[in-house]
């Protein structure tokens, strides 16, 4: 398969929250919808090669979600993860989606667990692509911190962030260059393609990354780890949970949160850092296309 996607999707909006936010639409609506989620300080667009193969199958949508892409960002308020929960089931729920497949990655495939362990009615298949969070090392070595030291850190994080100015690039090519060395899997044609739809020009001719920096700020009111698992648990769809050797996230399998889903497959794939979808194509399409069929 080429780097080059031929047939591009239509925009559109839709509102949650009061927020205008964007998704795009591959078309063949009468096809079984499949939600593609994408991760933190990412964009829609970064689905294209895997929705470029499977739109002959299904209905594909891929949001961007607030403070990213071409969506809105928030005013007067926080990235909380329950927020992008809400605009994900707004979505489902406005388009009247369910139960459909879905494809999230990272921080995307995070939300997605956890819209899948609310309305477990409304998701048929999903795939969660490094989805799971901190490793529970992580998350032990974290809560030897006590709240009010991390509340008070977080605190100072966003003092932080307000007077942080967004970065900017002489070029896209400058921008370009920054993705490359972001993830060296990518290959140039397609660092290239995510740079073009992850940034916006300035009034100055410089360009901008599309995020908003606040999202750069994790909320201090995540579920506890126990919380968290009893929503795995409440899924009943199939759920195949990949994760890249090379990345930094540890094995669902080997460290356990595997076994608090009900019917849940570890795919570990060789040779790809975090963007598995990125870095393995072809072996990541062929791992959701036989999973995703009937």
């Amino acid at each position: 398969m080429t780097s080059f996607i031929e047939h591009g999707p239509t925009s559109h909006t839709y509102f949650s929250q009061r927020l205008r936010l964007h998704y795009v639409d591959w078309g063949n609506e009468g096809a079984p919808p499949l939600l593609l989620v994408h991760g933190g300080r990412d964009h829609c667009r970064n689905w294209d090669w895997v929705a470029e193969a499977l739109r002959k199958d299904y209905h594909i949508i891929a949001p961007d979600l607030r403070g990213h892409g071409d969506s809105q960002w928030m005013v007067g308020g926080t990235y909380d993860p329950m927020d992008f929960v809400y605009d994900i089931a707004q979505l489902i729920h406005q388009k009247n989606l369910a139960p459909l497949r879905i494809i999230a990655h990272s921080f995307g495939g995070n939300l997605c667990l956890r819209y899948a362990g609310l309305y477990p009615e409304n998701v048929s298949k999903l795939i969660a692509i490094e989805g799971l969070g901190p490793s529970p090392k992580m998350l032990a070595e974290r809560s030897k911190t006590p709240r009010d030291e991390r509340l008070r850190k977080w605190v100072e994080e966003i003092r932080g962030l307000s007077s942080r100015l967004p970065r900017r690039y002489a070029s896209i090519e400058e921008a370009f260059k920054r993705m490359q060395g972001e993830n060296p899997h990518l290959s140039p044609e397609r660092a290239r393609h995510l740079t073009v739809h992850g940034v916006s020009q300035n009034e100055d001719g410089t360009y901008s990354w599309k995020f908003d920096n606040y999202v750069r700020a994790f909320s201090p009111n995540g579920f506890s780890p126990k919380e968290a698992e009893q929503l795995w648990a409440r899924i009943t769809c199939p759920a195949l949970l990949v994760r890249g050797t090379e990345s930094w996230a540890s094995d669902p399998e080997k460290d356990g949160r595997a076994a608090h889903f009900q019917n849940a497959k570890v795919v570990n794939v060789e040779g790809a850092g975090h963007w598995v979808h990125h870095d393995r194509l072809e072996e990541f399409l062929g791992l959701a296309e036989d999973f995703l069929k009937d």
